[in-house]
């Protein structure tokens, strides 16, 4: 990998050889209905100034009440935007964008947009996304969703990269005579394939700047990073767990969907396990009903461990 790709926020994330975390929008675990702007940005400085080395944000473009999680509800890229405002140097990432449902133009300058406007600070994840209405109501195939990626992933890398592109794929074309601006603080905007995209292994440790996975057993997990690391090297590998903290410190874990409900000494020795299979970066999903509690608790009994 080119040093273009690693702008501020890919260097914060995966710079050191230490694992490092980010918390997951909404900070509030208001994910049903629309979470409260000045509590999610109040948290969001919180975050940052208790130590987490990111601040994450989903791409869910409509409300599907049977799949029971409506994200963080705001669009990705203003949302970013006005965290990026609110913040000095955190990560700013996204878990993840779902391309076949956006213009790769669109993403591209919005990406750009929001990376200029950070001074660097974004890492992209992407992904095909997993809401099947949402794929009609885009006038989208489902079944080619895994193409649909794939040619909007190289598209957007162009627009980022050429000036004045030529490339045309299922989405449209561009013939040289339209430009793509802002371009982004380096050559490329970090992008992680999320789960497996529709890909094989191998085309996203070639094609990614990294791979960004979701929750698994611990076996799984370390086969994952081994394999990751015989295809892809040091490109970084991340994971998003969902984490509840049980009252008494000792308590043995309980599953939750994602993740884990454990005492905080059961959570540290399980961190310090990631650390050692060789995981980069946990995007945390905190639930608690005292979201800043949780936030600081985390920070003071975990990141501060690494």
């Amino acid at each position: 990998m080119s040093d273009g790709h690693e702008n501020v926020g890919y260097r914060r994330l995966f710079e050191s050889d230490e694992l490092t975390f980010g918390a997951g929008f909404p900070l509030t675990a208001t994910n049903r209905s629309r979470p409260d702007v000045s509590e999610e940005t109040r948290l969001a400085r919180h975050a940052e100034d208790a130590g987490f080395d990111a601040l994450w944000a989903r791409d869910v473009p409509t409300d599907w009440p049977k799949f029971g999680d409506a994200g963080q509800t705001f669009d990705t890229w203003p949302w970013l935007s006005h965290v990026a405002a609110h913040t000095d140097d955190v990560a700013l990432g996204t878990s993840s964008v779902v391309l076949p449902l956006r213009h790769p133009i669109h993403v591209a300058k919005s990406a750009a947009t929001v990376d200029q406007l950070s001074e660097g600070r974004l890492v992209l994840g992407v992904a095909s996304g997993d809401r099947d209405p949402e794929y009609p109501a885009f006038g989208v195939d489902r079944e080619d969703r895994g193409e649909a990626f794939r040619e909007r992933f190289e598209a957007i890398r162009a627009c980022w990269h050429e000036e004045f592109p030529e490339l045309e794929g299922e989405w449209g074309a561009l013939e040289g005579d339209l430009d793509v601006v802002p371009k982004p603080t380096t050559e490329t905007v970090p992008m992680l394939p999320t789960g497996n995209a529709r890909q094989s292994r191998e085309w996203i440790a070639d094609r990614g700047d990294g791979w960004l996975f979701y929750h698994l057993p611990e076996p799984t997990l370390e086969s994952y990073v081994a394999d990751w690391r015989d295809l892809a090297g040091e490109k970084p590998f991340a994971i998003a767990v969902r984490v509840a903290f049980a009252d008494d410190p000792t308590a043995d874990p309980e599953h939750l969907h994602l993740g884990y409900r454990a005492g905080v000494e059961w959570l540290r020795k399980y961190f310090e396990r990631l650390e050692g299979y060789g995981l980069d970066h946990v995007i945390v999903g905190l639930e608690d009903g005292d979201s800043e509690r949780a936030l600081s608790t985390f920070a003071d009994e975990i990141i501060g461990e690494f």
